[in-house]
C-alpha cells in the first residue's frame, strides 16, 4: 500500500517545485533578454530549434506554471496568513480575539482572489484599449 504524504512532506515538494519553476523563469527570461536580439529584430533567428516566439510563449507558460503554485502555496497556508493578518489587526485595533472558522476563511480567501484577478483583467483591458501601433 503507498504511504501517503505528510503535510510537511506536500509542502517540501511544492517548496522545490516552486524553486524548480523560479529557476526555469529566470533563466528563460535572460535567453529571451539578452541572447536573442529584440523581439522585432529576432525574425530568423533560432536557439536549439525554437525562434524567438517559441520561447516567449514557453516563458509565458513558465510564468502560469509558477503563479499556479504559488496559488496552491497560499491555499495550503490559508488558516496562517488569516492568523497572521488577525493578529496584526488585533494588535492595530485592540480589539478581541474574533474566532474564524473555515468557511469564513474561505470566503475571504475566494474574494480576495476574485479582486485580484479583477485588477489584472482591468489591467489587461486598459492596455488592450491603449496600446498603439507603428506610425507609418
Amino acid at each position: 500500500m503507498a504511504k501517503s504524504l505528510s503535510k510537511t512532506d506536500v509542502n517540501f515538494w511544492l517548496d522545490s517545485f516552486l524553486l524548480l519553476a523560479f529557476s526555469v523563469l529566470c533563466w528563460t527570461s535572460v535567453v529571451v533578454r539578452f541572447v536573442f536580439p529584440a523581439g522585432t529584430e529576432a525574425d530568423g533567428w533560432t536557439l536549439w530549434g525554437w525562434n524567438y516566439d517559441d520561447w516567449a510563449g514557453f516563458q509565458f507558460a513558465t510564468v502560469c506554471v509558477l503563479a499556479g503554485a504559488v496559488v496552491l502555496h497560499v491555499m495550503l497556508h490559508w488558516s496562517w496568513v488569516c492568523g497572521v493578518v488577525a493578529g496584526r489587526l488585533r494588535r492595530t485595533t485592540g480589539g478581541p480575539r474574533a474566532a474564524r472558522d473555515d468557511a469564513s476563511r474561505t470566503l475571504w480567501g475566494v474574494g480576495l482572489l476574485i479582486a485580484i484577478f479583477n485588477v489584472i483583467g482591468l489591467g489587461v483591458a486598459a492596455a488592450a484599449l491603449t496600446v498603439q501601433g507603428p506610425t507609418p
